[in-house]
């Protein structure tokens, strides 16, 4: 069983099944919650009860999360497309939504090998349900936080090859990765690691000075312990070193948006995106 739906379906005389044990159905989860922002349906009444608190103080938030979406999709794209990318490492993938990194890549060329990475096992279950039948793509349960252990599992080096061009995805992850875990340290880790040619892709919620995104960040982090909105200073150090993609370090919505993105949102500020390429 890999679906929070069949499980609620499942019942033997109004009891409900007993759950796989390393999914905890008491505390949200961040990609569970994610999932409910999207208008998912793998999520449960806990993450349910926590989104409503968020959207109640930082309504944006169901915005942000679709803008990060379109974001993620722009990007594999031009990975892809016009950069020549055949490998992608997309690390906090979160669970499957319509139009997955490798839905998005393999449109364009069946071959690209890609590699989700989430520390949540209900997204391991799920990927690994849905991914069975596919060779050039799989999951692994990894931290964002511990990069290298995500490069060397050994799923990782069996699909990727490392010492060829490949892409990091961190969309929507650094920002749940709290100072005392130096997500600078991480990207530097995935950066150092990188041969010539490879790309780091990157979104976060960003602090632009707006009373608001103060008050976002506490509903976020007391509501799923983590979301942390950096500012323009705080985030570029995550490039660095990295030739930054025109447009540069941006506002989500302003990366190379096409006729989907969201151009009138009064959100629009509370995101950004970027993309760097290694030299």
């Amino acid at each position: 069983m890999s679906d929070p739906q069949t499980w609620r379906n499942d019942h033997r005389n109004g009891e409900p099944l007993d759950l796989p044990p390393e999914i905890d159905i008491t505390v949200p989860s961040v990609a569970r919650g994610y999932d409910y922002a999207l208008g998912g349906k793998n999520n449960f009444e806990v993450d349910r009860i926590a989104g409503d608190a968020l959207i109640a103080v930082f309504p944006g938030i169901l915005d942000v999360a679709r803008d990060n979406r379109a974001f993620l999709r722009r990007g594999v794209r031009h990975l892809v497309a016009d950069a020549g990318i055949r490998q992608l490492i997309d690390v906090g993938s979160g669970l499957p939504s319509a139009g997955n990194v490798h839905e998005v890549a393999h449109q364009i060329d069946p071959t690209v090998r890609v590699v989700y990475v989430d520390i949540d096992p209900i997204v391991l279950a799920h990927g690994r349900a849905l991914l069975a039948d596919n060779e050039t793509t799989t999951v692994i349960q990894g931290d964002a936080g511990d990069p290298k252990s995500i490069l060397d599992d050994p799923a990782t080096r069996e699909l990727i090859d490392l010492d060829q061009p490949y892409g990091v995805i961190m969309c929507g992850i650094l920002h749940h990765l709290p100072d005392e875990r130096d997500p600078v340290h991480v990207t530097q880790v995935f950066k150092d690691a990188m041969p010539t040619g490879s790309y780091l892709l990157a979104s976060n919620f960003l602090d632009d000075d707006d009373i608001r995104a103060r008050e976002a960040e506490k509903a976020i982090t007391s509501n799923f312990g983590t979301g942390r909105f950096r500012t323009w200073a705080e985030q570029q150090p995550f490039f660095d070193g990295l030739d930054l993609i025109e447009p540069g370090l941006v506002y989500a919505n302003d990366w190379r948006p096409d006729r989907h993105t969201e151009i009138n949102s009064e959100w629009h500020t509370f995101y950004c995106a970027g993309a760097g390429r290694k030299p």
